[in-house]
């Protein structure tokens, strides 16, 4: 073996020349379980929606407002959980934000009027909003580059898979314990997940390097990617595949002040050279995405009751799309990951034909209604998942979280407005197709910004993607 005392290793080289391995399997498997009750008690409500909306006797209005209170805490939330995560780390923001999850979705199941609904839906969107860009940059930074991608979609999937499973906790729960039970149940698994996370969940190698922590605890890191790799004679470890992203520490300034600073430094960082056009199309594409995704999550099941499907087969088949989504965001990512991020547009290309056979009213009550109901609720889960998995692959590893949380940050207006924009789609069958017929333009849009997107990011991808621009560091 070569002796590498005092040597310099390029950890980013070294994490992508292994082989996708088992430990990569136990990050995917942890970080999809995060998502997987984040999703659970993020998608309570609309399973729960039906049954409020008896109980409560809740206008239009103000269940659009019950609905988006999670969204816009979710907007919130994002930010401040992707600014943490660049500072402190991807760990102790996924921890505390998980704790918080299963503890307000607990106390929504408390709730005796619309108005505390709201503010421990906004407080839980908060929790469930701040994990999602640390969890993203954690996958991101542990795979191997090819891997990139597909694994954000991968623990996305979770996020689909436990949407889907508050439908059967809520056929079952609900007629017992009624809809408190189902807040009740989903937070008490979450809080069990959380502390089973506290005990297995690492931090990103990558990010301890880019903050330049010390060798004694990279080190470590290294050894459980590659048990046989002995990495305590190297001296320092850097990331030959980033620039280097420096920020003043404005020591003459007061802390709030410090932050404030930082946190705009940071922010410019996604812009700079062709970051700049492939930042704010990432916005835009992800804005239509979310705006068509959260319409279906949150009235899913009312429009479905509207277009005369009962309430729990209306439950059932919101599991089956989630479910179906998810995966069709896997294989489309499969096929897609190296040709760049125009073909996913493959996903909306199918589904606004049949988004519109169901809003156009071809095919409502014959044979052909669920199976291309099936398709159209696919193809938008499956685009939506495809578009977050591209959210954070452009930036460097210190700023990672906050360019994924910036995006979740700017698709959250859409998910805020879609309930309440959407509200107005809630008035009988043509309603209903009338929200399937907006979700279609939505698609539209989400072609529009990615093959844009494409044209911007040729030749960009992860590693190479700052060599020839060369900016100085931030100041």
């Amino acid at each position: 073996m070569a002796d590498t005392r005092g040597a310099t290793l390029d950890v980013a080289q070294f994490l992508q020349g292994l082989k996708f391995n088992r430990y990569h399997v136990s990050i995917l498997i942890l970080c999809s379980m995060v998502t997987f009750f984040d999703g659970q008690d993020f998608s309570a409500l609309a399973y729960a929606m039906p049954y409020l909306r008896d109980d409560m006797g809740l206008t239009n209005d103000m269940t659009g407002y019950v609905s988006s209170a999670a969204f816009l805490g979710q907007m919130i939330g994002s930010l401040f959980g992707s600014y943490l995560g660049d500072i402190f780390g991807r760990r102790p923001v996924i921890l505390w934000c998980t704790i918080g999850s299963a503890v307000f979705t607990t106390m929504v199941g408390f709730a005796s009027s619309a108005e505390e609904l709201i503010a421990l839906r906004f407080i839980s969107g908060l929790a469930i909003g701040g994990l999602l860009a640390p969890v993203w940059a954690l996958s991101v930074e542990s795979m191997p580059k090819s891997m990139r991608a597909t694994s954000v979609t991968i623990i996305m999937m979770g996020f689909s898979f436990g949407g889907a499973s508050a439908a059967p906790i809520a056929n079952w729960v609900a007629p017992v314990l009624g809809w408190q039970g189902i807040f009740w149940v989903c937070g008490a698994m979450t809080g069990v997940f959380a502390i089973i996370l506290l005990f297995t969940l690492p931090e990103s190698t990558r990010w301890m390097v880019a903050k330049g922590k010390p060798a004694s605890r990279i080190a470590p890191q290294l050894a459980r990617y590659s048990p046989g790799f002995d990495s305590s004679g190297y001296a320092a470890f850097v990331l030959g595949d980033e620039r280097k992203v420096e920020v003043k520490d404005y020591a003459e300034n007061t802390v709030l002040v410090r932050m404030v600073k930082q946190y705009w430094v940071r922010m410019s960082e996604l812009f700079i050279g062709r970051l700049l056009f492939i930042t704010l199309l990432i916005w835009a594409a992800y804005f239509f995405s979310s705006f068509a995704i959260y319409l279906k999550s949150a009235y899913g099941v009312i429009f479905l009751e509207n277009l005369g499907i009962m309430r729990q087969n209306a439950a059932w088949l919101g599991m089956i799309t989630s479910i179906a989504g998810a995966l069709g965001g896997v294989l489309l990512l499969a096929m897609t990951e190296r040709r760049g991020p125009g073909w996913i547009t493959i996903a909306p290309l199918i589904g606004i034909p049949f988004t519109l056979l169901i809003g156009f009213g071809y095919v409502l009550g014959g044979p052909a209604f669920i199976p291309v109901l099936l398709i159209s609720a696919t193809m938008v889960g499956a685009g939506h998942a495809a578009v977050i998995s591209i959210t954070t692959i452009y930036y460097p590893s210190a700023v990672r979280s906050s360019g994924g949380g910036w995006a979740s940050f700017m698709a959250k207006f859409g998910a805020v407005a879609a309930p309440i924009f959407g509200s107005q789609f809630l008035a009988g069958q043509q309603g209903a197709l009338d929200g399937y017929v907006f979700t279609a333009g939505c698609l539209f849009g989400i072609i529009v910004c990615l093959l844009a997107l494409a044209w911007f990011a040729r030749g960009m991808r992860d590693g190479d993607r700052l060599a020839k621009t060369t900016p100085q560091p931030a100041e």
